[in-house]
């Protein structure tokens, strides 16, 4: 493979030059690579040993771009923590442009840390070593437990030190997804006023995520309500694997339905609906018991850009996207309520009222006795094979879980799906923590490892004990930062 082979297409920049500025990658004088998605680069049409190459290298960091690439920072909007702020874009990243994988699907090729860009307000545009395996880790872990998602491709040690608290090893990740664009791509556009951009970005999204939605009587409309069901069944998924995004800003929610942005995310530990790990959300905006109300609430701002495409009458239009709106609810609850089912391995045909009880009951004892959300559900596992103990060790009120238990046990739950359902290894903070400081000082073993365990979250394997174990008393409360 040579770059100049790579069979690049640049749709978004050609649809959107509004949206797209022709940019640069720096320079990375020493790149090294730390870590390479083999089996996903194999499904790009990509040859992984070539990318491990001189060329390969230069792909994944910008620095050498196929003719059929035409690199560019996007441009976007947002509402950061309920603010508006009406130019943001990627200040530290690019897209190269888009590839069809071997299932003939579309897929962006993105870069984080390539440098800045005018879009990086003050910021050096550049990256480093943990914050970009610490989303190599998450979105692996992430697309293993079937959670829709970004994916990581390669993180490269670039050779240039940046400047944090401290110096630190830099770094590019070259990540795929199915497009990067984003509620905030529409509020960038909405804020311009320009009706005929709006309606091509919407075409553009349209024909990329929801090609069904252009046969529809009202196109549009139905692209809003694609995008709603897209976003229920993923924050649904976040809700059920315990995972806290902690940064549900506008411009980190896609109109694909994917994942974006690992940075100060976190999987729960013990239950708490309450449970927040961004140093920077002091209110508890983006708590994990949260995330459904504020999903629905970006969908609003969603809504709202669409409005001129709704209708021309600006009443009527409003009236549609609030109809559109209500099926948020539905669509999360029962996404979630399957999801829960499964968790507790019951049969499909369950009557919703008992399960959703036995489920609320559940989570009670859970909040309680804060019972670990990821060890908790897989020992009741155990349970519904006829050892309870593992389980009603969890839980200080005995009485209590016992006549729960003794009720879900009569409804006869599969502990065949519940294993299937349930992960036993997730990446669990202390152990991210641990690996990220391995990798930054030049240990890339202990990542690997970690990543050899979350790839395969359901299957127990023997030597695995510590990834299956919460966090130690010791490790205290647990904090993430925005990596930079």
């Amino acid at each position: 493979m040579t770059t100049t082979s790579i069979p690049f297409s640049h749709q978004f920049a050609t649809t959107l030059p509004e949206l797209a500025l022709t940019w640069q990658a720096e320079e990375a004088p020493d790149p090294q690579l730390l870590v390479l998605n083999d089996s996903l680069a194999s499904g790009l049409g990509l040859d992984p040993d070539a990318l491990r190459g001189p060329e390969g290298l230069g792909l994944l960091t910008g620095t050498q771009v196929p003719s059929g690439a035409a690199p560019v920072a996007q441009a976007y909007a947002g509402h950061q923590f309920g603010g508006y702020a009406p130019r943001l874009g990627d200040g530290r990243a690019l897209l190269l442009g888009e590839l069809v994988d071997r299932d003939g699907r579309l897929r962006d090729l993105h870069l984080k840390g390539s440098g800045r860009t005018p879009f990086s307000r003050g910021a050096d545009g550049r990256a480093v070593v943990g914050p970009m395996l610490r989303e190599y880790v998450m979105s692996e872990a992430m697309h293993a437990l079937g959670v829709p998602t970004t994916r990581a491709l390669a993180v490269v040690a670039t050779g240039r030190p940046v400047r944090r608290e401290t110096m630190l090893p830099g770094a590019v990740l070259a990540r795929v997804a199915s497009s990067h664009l984003r509620v905030g791509t529409f509020q960038y556009v909405s804020s311009s006023g320009d009706v005929e951009l709006l309606r091509r970005l919407a075409d553009h999204a349209t024909e990329r995520h929801y090609p069904a939605a252009a046969s529809a009587e009202h196109p549009y409309r139905a692209l809003l309500e694609a995008v709603i069901v897209a976003q229920a069944d993923l924050v649904a998924r976040w809700m059920l694997i315990g995972f806290v995004h902690g940064v549900m800003n506008t411009d980190n929610v896609t109109i694909s339905g994917e994942t974006i942005d690992y940075g100060p995310c976190a999987f729960m530990e013990a239950f708490d609906p309450g449970a927040v790990y961004s140093s920077i959300d002091v209110g508890g905006r983006y708590a994990y018991g949260n995330q459904p109300l504020v999903a629905e609430w970006n969908l609003a701002r969603f809504a709202e850009t669409l409005l001129p495409l709704l209708d021309e009458d600006q009443d009527r239009a409003v009236q549609l996207a609030v109809e559109s709106l209500g099926q948020f609810r539905e669509r999360y609850s029962h996404t979630y309520g399957v999801g829960l089912r499964a968790k507790l391995g019951l049969p499909a045909t369950l009557d919703d009222p008992i399960a959703k009880s036995l489920g609320e009951e559940l989570l009670a004892q859970f909040s309680a006795s804060h019972v670990d959300w990821t060890s908790g559900f897989r020992a009741l596992a155990s349970a519904a094979r006829g050892d309870a103990e593992p389980a009603r060790g969890l839980f200080v009120d005995l009485a209590a879980i016992d006549s729960w238990l003794g009720r879900w046990r009569d409804l006869d739950p599969d502990p065949d799906l519940m294993d299937r359902t349930n992960p036993l290894y997730i990446p669990r903070n202390h152990v991210v923590e641990e690996a990220l400081a391995a990798a930054t000082a030049g240990d890339l073993d202990v990542v690997r490892r970690l990543l050899d365990v979350v790839q395969r979250p359901f299957e127990e394997r023997p030597g695995l004990d510590r990834y299956a174990a919460p966090a130690p008393q010791d490790f205290g409360r647990y904090t993430t930062y925005c990596g930079t």
